[in-house]
């Protein structure tokens, strides 16, 4: 059930659920960094009989305001949400399209009200608006001093994609330092290939969440989340609660990493 309580009753057994999950998390346990599927929208909105996408997706965005807060209260120092693929500029039509790049460009500015969080576009801006784009931009310089939590906004963004363009950096830096093509192997190593990643200087993912049920990564962090811990909740992502999210944090604080050993 992900319905908000309704009734005083519920409201206070709600409000007990949360101390309690939130008790049973150690603190020093808790993430660095949490990166989200953000999933369901689209369907958050037939469940209410919107014939527009659009109705989820802003939906969505309220909630991306609400989750992290969350992770600010948790103490958590890096968020990465995934909002628009590279796959999603093909397949979805030109309509809904348009209504994200909206809904994106307007989060960002939002996001970029906050004097404590800082914003990152995580993504290629190939295919997206100019406005989205300078949206995206303007948010990444007007937060760029700010030292609190940091919001990555993958929007544009493709796995695949990301490791393609880290490469062929690489290769053209190679190439202008008057590198050959028998020393450019040395250089391609896992370290230079993570120094080239739309997410260079950050720590990759202790915690991937992805909503609505679904148990796929679908091309998002591919590289950064080898030793990743992974959480699927149920909730179709405007429905998702903070009990989800300590939830979420109680079962990562469980674990115990192997990090790939």
């Amino acid at each position: 059930m992900n319905a908000p309580p309704t009734t005083p009753r519920a409201g206070l057994l709600y409000r007990l659920y949360q101390r309690r999950l939130r008790r049973e998390i150690d603190p020093r346990r808790v993430p660095r960094h949490i990166a989200v599927i953000v999933d369901g929208n689209r369907r958050w909105a037939k469940q209410r009989l919107q014939e527009r996408a659009a109705f989820g997706h802003r939906a969505g965005a309220q909630k991306v305001l609400e989750f992290l807060s969350w992770c600010e209260e948790a103490g958590v120092g890096t968020a990465t949400l995934y909002l628009l693929s590279a796959d999603n500029l093909r397949a979805r039509d030109r309509q809904e399209l348009e209504d994200l790049f909206g809904i994106i460009a307007a989060l960002a500015a939002q996001l970029a009200e906050n004097p404590r969080w800082r914003v990152k576009h995580v993504g290629s801006c190939d295919g997206l608006s100019p406005e989205l784009a300078d949206a995206l931009r303007d948010a990444e310089q007007r937060t760029a001093d700010h030292e609190g939590l940091h919001v990555n906004l993958a929007v544009g963004y493709g796995g695949r994609s990301e490791i393609t363009a880290a490469v062929r950096d690489i290769i053209a830096e190679h190439q202008a330092a008057g590198g050959t093509i028998d020393t450019l192997a040395e250089h391609l190593t896992p370290e230079n290939i993570g120094e080239h990643l739309w997410t260079r200087g950050q720590a990759d993912p202790d915690l991937m969440i992805r909503t609505s049920g679904e148990q796929r990564l679908s091309d998002f962090m591919i590289w950064q989340s080898a030793h990743s811990e992974f959480y699927f909740v149920e909730a179709l992502y405007p429905d998702l609660r903070e009990v989800d999210f300590l939830r979420a944090l109680r079962d990562y604080s469980s674990r115990q990493r192997r990090m790939g050993g």
